[in-house]
């Protein structure tokens, strides 16, 4: 019979408890590290991601500096150029054109013809009322003579004075008729006499829409002229001078003109009148001058540059490109922005517009920033990123 053992001591062979806390606290440990490297990472992740969309939201513009204006004394500005006198020719009568007897270019003189209509209507119509006017003519004649006899009669006690009243009565209504049929007959050869168009007075065609065979309607509203003739022997250009500069600009003031066929050629004209009101969309005083035009280089409808020598210390203007204005319902405006990157919409005075660049006259500093083309939507507040260099769109954060 064997000995019998005593049973062996588990817990003496496994891991201690407190090696197993040991674990576990490390584990747990290492847990939350990870979990707060992950959360560091998605929140720098997300602050990253936040600036970059704050840098992306902010604009970066382009901009100018204003510049001082180099002209000095002159005074440019566009002008319009138009015929000393100028008239459209339209018919006075219905017809179709028969023929026409000058074309653009030509060289009329005045009552000279210029297109013959055909009116058969009118011409049956002349033919009814000279008709009615020989029937009315015939009866006023009768009813003379038979005045005359009832006069006589009156004075021999033949008849009545109430019967020879009323024969004079007669004669009186016969008369009105044939005064009336009379009228009638003139009117109509009048209208007929519109069927020859005529040149009003010297100058030359500058234009023409009639064309044989075409049927010419009077009076309506949406009929184009059958003949421009155009007085060029002098010429009138008219010139909008702004408000600042209309105190400067007087009735026999020279001025120059250049036109962009005549390079390096200048054209004498004098001012002849001012509208002496200031137009209120425009801002600006309409003048008018005169030139000759001997040699007929000057065209009707021309644009060209006006110089007016306004003398020193008017030039005091800054100048900015065109696309840097903004032009609302509170008039133009240019967005300046500051030393904080924020723009300033401000107000400003134009004194002249000369299509690329314009002279503000007020608004604006030397050595500002004045962003170029900006856009509508901009506003003040907004905050922008200067470009180092050449242009780039503008939009408002």
């Amino acid at each position: 019979m064997q000995d019998s053992q005593p049973p062996q001591d588990l817990t003496a062979s496994g891991p201690d408890s407190r090696t197993l806390k040991r674990v576990g606290i490390g584990a747990g440990v290492i847990a939350l590290a990870v979990v707060a490297i992950g959360a560091t990472t998605r929140i720098g992740a997300t602050n990253d991601l936040r600036d970059t969309a704050q840098k992306a939201a902010i604009p970066s513009v382009a901009i100018v500096s204003p510049q001082s204006d180099a002209k000095g004394g002159a005074l440019v500005l566009p002008g319009n150029v138009q015929a000393y006198n100028s008239a459209a020719i339209y018919a006075r009568t219905n017809g179709y054109v028969s023929r026409w007897l000058a074309d653009i270019g030509d060289n009329v003189r005045a009552g000279q013809s210029l297109a013959v209509l055909d009116a058969p209507e009118i011409d049956q119509q002349l033919a009814a009322a000279q008709a009615d006017y020989q029937t009315a003519l015939a009866q006023q004649r009768l009813a003379d003579t038979t005045a005359k006899r009832w006069a006589v009669m009156l004075a021999k006690d033949a008849v009545s004075k109430q019967e020879s009243d009323e024969k004079n009565g007669d004669l009186a209504a016969r008369s009105a008729v044939t005064n009336a049929a009379l009228a009638n007959v003139k009117r109509l050869r009048a209208l007929q006499g519109f069927t020859r168009l005529a040149a009003p007075f010297d100058g030359v065609v500058t234009s023409r829409s009639a064309q044989i065979g075409a049927l010419v309607v009077a009076g309506n509203a949406a009929s184009q002229p059958l003949f421009t003739v155009s007085d060029i022997h002098r010429m009138r250009i008219y010139v909008r001078v702004p408000q600042g500069y209309s105190s400067q600009v007087k009735v026999g003031m020279p001025a120059a003109l250049t036109l962009p066929e005549f390079p390096g050629r200048s054209f004498t004209a004098t001012m002849t009148r001012s509208a002496g009101a200031v137009d209120a969309q425009s801002g600006a005083v309409l003048v008018e001058l005169q030139a000759a035009n001997p040699d007929r280089a000057l065209k009707p409808g021309a644009f060209a540059q006006v110089r007016f020598d306004v003398g020193q210390g008017s030039g005091n203007g800054l100048s900015l490109p065109g696309s840097a204005i903004l032009y609302g319902n509170d008039g133009p405006t240019v967005a300046v922005v500051g030393r904080d990157s924020r723009v300033t919409v401000r107000p400003i005075s134009i004194a002249r517009d000369e299509g690329a660049t314009v002279l503000v006259a007020s608004g604006i500093r030397p050595g500002e920033r004045v962003i170029d083309s900006p856009p509508d939507s901009i506003q003040s507040g907004d905050k922008v990123s200067v470009q180092s260099g050449g242009k780039g769109a503008a939009h408002a954060s």
